[in-house]
């Protein structure tokens, strides 16, 4: 499993819980400190199962269908090139491979009709990355919009 943008290490370590001895997580992340607290972090854990590696979105160093599932929490939307992020997910996912992206996808100001009907403003933004992931071959997508209480 490939967890894109791992920063400290969070969702990665789940992963390596629920994917055990037999499962493999490649946390990739561009910033050397949260790199540097991922692995303290696994090391107190003692996560073996887990790695944590140097890298950007746009250009993974991974072989074409390294990964069976790959995971991204907050960090597509930061990546100013999605087509290359996309592009560069969809090769190292294997094919029949599963992708799970979770992002926060306000870049502007929400005018007052968007906040009048947020749903329909927060469905519009997650069907523009819906639109880039099936660009580079996603099938099956579904989006789920959470607002807050």
């Amino acid at each position: 499993m490939l967890d894109l943008g791992s920063g400290a290490g969070t969702d990665s370590l789940v992963a390596a819980q629920m994917v055990g001895d037999e499962g493999r997580v490649v946390g990739i992340d561009m910033t050397p400190e949260m790199l540097a607290k991922a692995r303290a972090a696994a090391a107190e854990m003692g996560a073996g199962n887990v790695e944590f590696v140097e890298g950007e979105g746009e250009r993974l160093p991974f072989a074409d269908g390294s990964f069976d599932v790959v995971i991204s929490n907050g960090v597509i939307d930061l990546i100013p090139d999605k087509d290359a992020v996309f592009a560069e997910l969809f090769r190292v996912l294997a094919p029949g491979g599963r992708m799970q992206i979770a992002d926060v996808t306000i870049q502007n100001p929400v005018s007052a009709e968007g906040r009048r009907n947020i749903d329909t403003y927060a469905r519009s933004k997650f069907e523009d990355t819906r639109r880039k992931a099936e660009k580079f071959g996603a099938r099956g997508t579904t989006t789920k919009a959470f607002k807050p209480k």
